[in-house]
């Protein structure tokens, strides 16, 4: 056992696998005097890394997911820690069938050999299930078990290797302090540490740490249950440890595999039993480990049964009975995924927490980059901490959606599907009136937004020749073909949407310029009252955000973003202010609420309200300025998202149910109409050929690729600008393309409509891939009603990207055709941009 230094460049608390890969790849990356502290013992110092079961099921519907898993196997093959067995995912329903074929679209498109199998081949692969039970299985070769201890022994011993790490067991962390909002020192019971970075890596443990800096981590233990039940002959005399595939039982919510001569049992389906960090027991308490805590039977009786349904001959041999069972602890989040990279609250304090054994070296080697270069080589947007707002990440919170999520981890999950628990956290001030209006609401960051009107049914009848309904279930779940009815209404008269989830930013100060210069790709020395749209690059030249920065003074500016991205934003702004204080940042989301006023008759209604002047001549397209609307001063921005004529009405918070009856009652004789998100966010966006964060973009591509790239390059150094350069300087390996459904009607005659993340195929059905490795699939898919479409978005290689090439999409099993309809930005809708700019 070393003694610790009382100085570190990096401190990593938490020596689970987690930990080590974080350490590891930090070495590997330059970094010198680590410390990896745990108050365990090792090799298992007594976290889920040392219970876990251990097996890696590389397919996931998350690219990025997929994509630290994979990374994670190769590791684990490159220390050959890691024995092959297959994996089998069993249906016993016919909605799982349906969703294992929507999981073979998910392998193909990442690129994983998987098959779908039926019932006897299921019997062949594993002799000892009932395949009764069995309607098919979705079998996957290249599934794994690992030895993630013995990984952990692995990289430390590495890390030591290069003399850039002392490792110190038993050593318990007591506090971390903080000077002017930067981590500085980590106390321990052996001595204090001071450094200026930290990483929880503590799984469990982790709140609890973060705490003690004045942070949080969003996470909350919670029990998943195991049993072992051996001596089973059959296994025992394969002589292994693993001898046939894992399955997982995933109508039950349950997995079985060999350990050796048993056969062990793990559940997801019993009640969700959660735990808080500063009750899990110490070491020296725990009857197991401080994460195995004792196993309560009468939750697992219901698994028992239906593990013994599934393998009755195995499970019911003379002598064989429960060896060892625990409620084993993991980390559950507020929506299931990680939590990475450095919190909100504490510069240099960094999260690697609530991550799978499957996902950890490679979350280690993501976080690794992340902290040495700014960005990491996966796209880490859905798993950044920062992602969560302050509601999100309160107490109350992890553990209502926890609950929620658990019994969902082998769930069928869909894709729009919306969470049940804590709704109602923030509510814009139109609430009340889109209530009135039957509105069916959606939430992204904490906000309710309204996704579609069921007030607006009878436009079903008005557009009944211009509206397809989706016959299957699945296709039409969380969606309306109100929305469609929604869109074309717009395009007739005028509709209003309630934007108030945008988040907000003023910046101000003789800095600001230069500040945000130095943030933002475009131009921002424009004159006061223009609008400038603008991509945020990470230093790697991908996309950390794109937004809208409107100039209001010589040194004030707003900043509007994306309600799911607001929070991300809000850090990555904070993190990069001037240290001279010459420019301000104020986060003013919940002082304003937003309409956007968008189509034909726009222009009437809001001349109808204000006496202001806002013929074209008097306020052009792209520009904003101050206007009154009665009583109610608002800041009217004149763009569009859905590629209409219109504006976005900023105003007090305060005022906004008088500005909603306001334009409501003036636009009765115009045909007003509440219009939601689907809207906005779908069918006008893809109508436009609009790129959304997180989806067309993400920090895997650029603009280039994207087609925003500016026409030129402003002299003023901004973040990613040398990698933007060297992107113009070069051909791009792919382009942001759209694409349109050809035919939709699958084998069985019914009318499918892909979702999003399925697989781009060539015209001979082959897997495509650009030159940098990254396949071609479904970033966005949706209706583009005034076009009589259906659309997607993907990025194509160079080759197929080019007008009018006919390519497939894989969805559910079967192919449609697609056509590029366009290759780069230039919109399907009104190409020109008449109608936006009249």
């Amino acid at each position: 056992m070393s003694t610790p230094p009382d100085r570190a460049d990096l401190v990593v608390i938490g020596a689970g696998i987690v930990g080590s890969s974080v350490a590891y790849h930090a070495a590997d990356l330059g970094w010198r005097n680590i410390v990896l502290l745990d108050k365990g013992p090792l090799p298992d110092p007594g976290g889920s890394t040392g219970h876990a079961s251990n097996f890696i099921f590389p397919v996931d519907h998350s690219k990025e997911i997929t994509w630290l898993t994979l990374d994670s196997m190769r590791q684990y093959e490159r220390f050959g820690t890691h024995t092959a067995s297959g994996g089998i995912e069993i249906a016993r329903t016919e909605e799982r069938v349906e969703e294992l074929r929507r999981r073979m679209s998910s392998a193909v498109a990442w690129g994983i050999d998987a098959e779908l199998i039926g019932a006897d081949r299921v019997a062949e692969l594993f002799p000892f299930v009932d395949r009764n039970l069995v309607r098919a299985g979705f079998w996957t070769p290249s599934v794994a078990v690992v030895d993630p201890l013995r990984t952990g022994v692995l990289m430390r011993e590495h890390a030591g290797a290069l003399g850039a790490l002392t490792v110190s067991p038993n050593t318990e962390v007591t506090g971390v302090e903080t000077t002017a909002g930067r981590v500085s020192t980590v106390r321990t019971d052996r001595g204090d540490i001071e450094t200026d970075t930290v990483v929880v890596a503590c799984g469990v443990w982790s709140p609890r740490i973060a705490q003690m800096a004045g942070a949080t981590i969003p996470l909350t233990p919670a029990v998943h249950q195991m049993a072992d039940v051996g001596p089973i002959p059959e296994l025992a005399d394969t002589g292994t440890e693993i001898a046939y595939p894992i399955i997982r039982d995933m109508d039950t919510l349950m997995y079985e595999r060999q350990s050796g001569a048993d056969l062990e049992i793990g559940s997801y389906a019993h009640r969700p039993i959660l735990h808080d960090p500063a009750d899990i027991p110490s070491a020296a308490t725990a009857q197991l480990s401080p994460t195995q805590l004792p196993f309560t039977a009468d939750d697992f009786d219901q698994q028992m049964q239906d593990a013994l349904d599934l393998f009755p001959d195995l499970l019911t041999r003379a002598g064989a009975g429960i060896r060892h069972a625990i409620n084993g602890l993991l980390s559950l989040t507020p929506d299931g995924g990680p939590v990475l990279g450095e919190t909100p609250e504490v510069r240099g304090l960094w999260s690697a927490a609530s991550v799978w054994i499957k996902e950890g070296p490679g979350v280690g080697r993501a976080v690794a980059q992340w902290m040495s270069d700014g960005a990491s080589e996966i796209d880490l947007h859905g798993a950044d901490i920062a992602r969560f707002y302050p509601s999100q990440r309160t107490r109350h919170h992890v553990r209502a959606r926890a609950a929620e999520g658990f019994n969902k981890i082998y769930g069928i999950v869909h894709p729009r599907e919306q969470w049940e628990s804590d709704r109602e956290q923030r509510l814009s001030p139109f609430h009340r009136r889109e209530t009135e209006l039957a509105a069916r609401f959606f939430q992204v960051g904490g906000w309710e937004r309204p996704h579609w009107y069921e007030s607006n049914r009878p436009l079903l009848e008005e557009f009944a020749d211009h509206i397809e309904d989706r016959p299957h279930e699945w296709d039409a779940r969380w969606w309306s073909p109100i929305i469609n009815a929604e869109h074309l209404a717009m395009r007739q008269r005028v509709a209003m949407i309630d934007l108030t989830a945008f988040a907000q930013f003023e910046v101000t100060g003789p800095g600001a310029l230069d500040y945000l210069q130095t943030m933002v790709v475009a131009q921002v020395d424009r004159p006061v009252g223009r609008i400038i749209y603008t991509p945020v690059l990470a230093p790697n030249g991908g996309f950390r955000s794109d937004l809208t920065v409107v100039r209001l003074g010589t040194d004030h500016f707003r900043v509007i973003t994306g309600g799911a991205d607001g929070a991300r934003d809000r850090k990555w702004f904070t993190d990069h202010l001037p240290t001279d204080g010459s420019a301000g940042f104020a986060d003013v989301t919940s002082a304003v609420c937003t309409v956007g006023l968008w189509g034909p008759r726009a222009r009437d209604l809001l001349a109808a309200v204000t006496e202001d002047d806002v013929s074209d001549a008097g306020f052009p397209f792209g520009s904003g300025r101050w206007i009154s609307i009665g009583s109610v001063p608002v800041l009217a921005l004149r763009l569009s998202y859905v590629g209409d004529l219109g504006w976005e009405l900023h105003a007090p918070f305060e005022q906004g149910q008088h500005l909603w009856d306001t334009l409501w009652r003036a636009g009765q004789p115009l045909g007003v109409l509440p219009a939601g998100i689907g809207v906005y966010g779908t069918t006008g966006r893809l109508e436009k050929g609009y790129r959304l964060m997180g989806a067309e973009l993400d920090s895997e591509y650029g603009p280039v690729e994207a087609d925003l790239a500016l026409p030129s390059v402003k002299a003023h150094h901004f973040i990613g600008k040398e990698a933007y350069l060297r992107d113009r300087d070069r051909a791009p390996a792919a382009l942001m393309c759209t694409l349109t459904v050809d035919e939709h009607t699958d084998p069985s005659g019914v009318r499918r409509y892909p979702q999003g993340g399925e697989p781009i195929l060539s015209p001979a059905g082959e897997r495509i891939v650009d030159e940098r490795g990254r396949p071609s699939y479904v970033t966005s898919a949706g209706s583009a009603p005034s076009l009589g479409a259906y659309l997607l978005m993907a990025y194509l290689p160079p080759r197929y990207a080019v007008e009018g090439t006919t390519l497939a999409v894989q969805y559910m099993g079967n192919r449609y055709p697609v056509s590029v309809a366009r290759a780069g930005r230039v919109p399907l809708f009104d190409p020109d941009n008449q109608r936006m700019k009249a």
